[in-house]
């Protein structure tokens, strides 16, 4: 699944020791693997031959340069989420024709944005937003290419904050109103509207969810097409998960044999949205034990790594498996003990009731499969520093993000030298 792997003692990335990694570029901090990444990409690429899908990578999971740049020179397309997005697959050069964009609040500027970049098309996720978009597109003089949003109403099985495809959600359209949109002939002038796009959510080890999502979406579009609607994209979004855990995660080969079938009988161009099943494994946070602190009821191991590092454990409950970076000879005893950053939060941890190796002050855990939603997530909550990030490739490793100064945390802040309010 992934290319951190022991070699004796150490932990490698790839060819690189891990432990030289931290020394040279210090802690907290997040390592690539560039086999791994791009390896889970080409996986679902093999899969899906059959059908020729455009793998749209999810920018969100991890927006660094160097991880996008990677998938696109492999002939990955983006999905993005924000005009930043927007602007981050322009700094990569991603070809706008594989660039998708989603989100349930786009602005006009970011909508304006997109189309003058000519990206294949917008999600959208309510009837006021197709309206807009028209409006927009209209005032450009531009046509532009949308899908919308179908809400399947489809319980996805994972954490309800990573869910989006229950009614319940704000996510997308239910299949009755979007009927109604698509077959009232109302005249969007600036619109085309070629495509239905779906994501039911993150992290779904089952392919049972996908196949309801799917079988759903099939059946609609067999209603529209008895109406004379026809459809030329089906996007099935995103959510394939990893392994955390106990996880028992489908394999990009058994997914495909599960929904290809479906998607052939939907006679679309079909469009993936990935993020966490090719860049979750691909890395990991390197954190240094500050302190082992005992204490009546538990053992507390203190790192330099927090929630402001990695935030999945304190929103999700996350789990992420937690290794030495060097194993001791000889060190056999293992303790069940909480490890926990240096947040004012009592929700700072990274592991809870884990059972360990023994650990000392001054030694480096590895936190696994925080590659997706990582650093992306991170903050500077306390005024906290943001970790470097660095990639390896084979025996090579190279500096993709530059660990934060004080200064960097300050930058866009104004100190005006007077607060007093003068007298009239």
């Amino acid at each position: 699944m992934h290319d951190f792997k022991y070699r004796g003692n150490s932990l490698y990335c790839e060819n690189i020791n891990i432990r030289d990694l931290v020394r040279r570029f210090g802690s907290p901090l997040y390592i690539y693997s560039y086999k791994t990444l791009t390896g889970h990409f080409l996986k679902l690429k093999d899969a899906f031959k059959e059908i020729n899908p455009l793998i749209c990578y999810s920018v969100k999971a991890n927006s660094n340069l160097r991880i996008i740049k990677s998938l696109v020179d492999k002939g990955a397309g983006l999905d993005i989420v924000s005009g930043g997005e927007l602007y981050r697959a322009s700094l990569v050069r991603c070809p706008y024709k594989k660039v998708v964009y989603a989100s349930v609040g786009k602005t006009d500027a970011e909508i304006s944005g997109a189309i003058k970049k000519g990206i294949l098309f917008f999600n959208v996720e309510s009837y006021p937003e197709l309206e807009n978009i028209d409006r927009i597109a209209v005032s450009l003089g531009k046509i532009m290419r949308v899908a919308i949003r179908i809400n399947p109403d489809v319980e996805a099985g994972t954490h309800k904050f990573i869910t989006t495809g229950k009614i319940t959600n704000k996510f997308g359209i239910d299949f009755d109103n979007a009927y109604k949109i698509l077959s009232s002939g109302r005249d969007f002038p600036s619109l085309d509207i070629c495509g239905l796009h779906i994501h039911i959510g993150s992290q779904i080890t089952r392919g049972e969810p996908f196949v309801s999502a799917i079988k759903k979406t099939v059946s609609f579009i067999r209603r529209l097409e008895k109406n004379g609607i026809r459809m030329r994209y089906l996007n099935i979004g995103g959510g394939l998960g990893i392994i955390y855990d106990k996880e028992s995660p489908q394999t990009a080969l058994r997914f495909a044999r599960k929904i290809v079938p479906l998607l052939k009988m939907s006679g679309m161009k079909i469009i993936m949205e990935p993020g966490r099943f090719i860049a979750g494994n691909a890395g990991i946070l390197v954190a240094r034990v500050l302190y082992v602190k005992p204490s009546p009821r538990k053992k507390f191991i203190i790192v330099d790594a927090g929630m402001n590092d990695l935030i999945r454990p304190a929103l999700y409950g996350a789990f992420h498996k937690i290794l030495p970076v060097q194993k001791e000879k000889g060190r056999i005893r293992r303790e069940r003990a909480d490890v926990v950053g240096p947040i004012c939060e009592s929700a700072d941890y990274l592991a809870k009731d884990r059972l360990l190796p023994a650990v000392r002050a001054g030694e480096y855990l590895a936190v696994m499969s925080a590659g997706a939603y990582g650093f992306s997530m991170s903050s500077n909550y306390n005024s906290r520093c943001r970790p470097a990030e660095v990639l390896v490739k084979g025996s090579k490793v190279f500096l993709i993000r530059k660990r934060e100064s004080y200064a960097d945390i300050a930058r866009n802040e104004l100190t005006p030298r007077r607060f007093t309010h003068r007298k009239k």
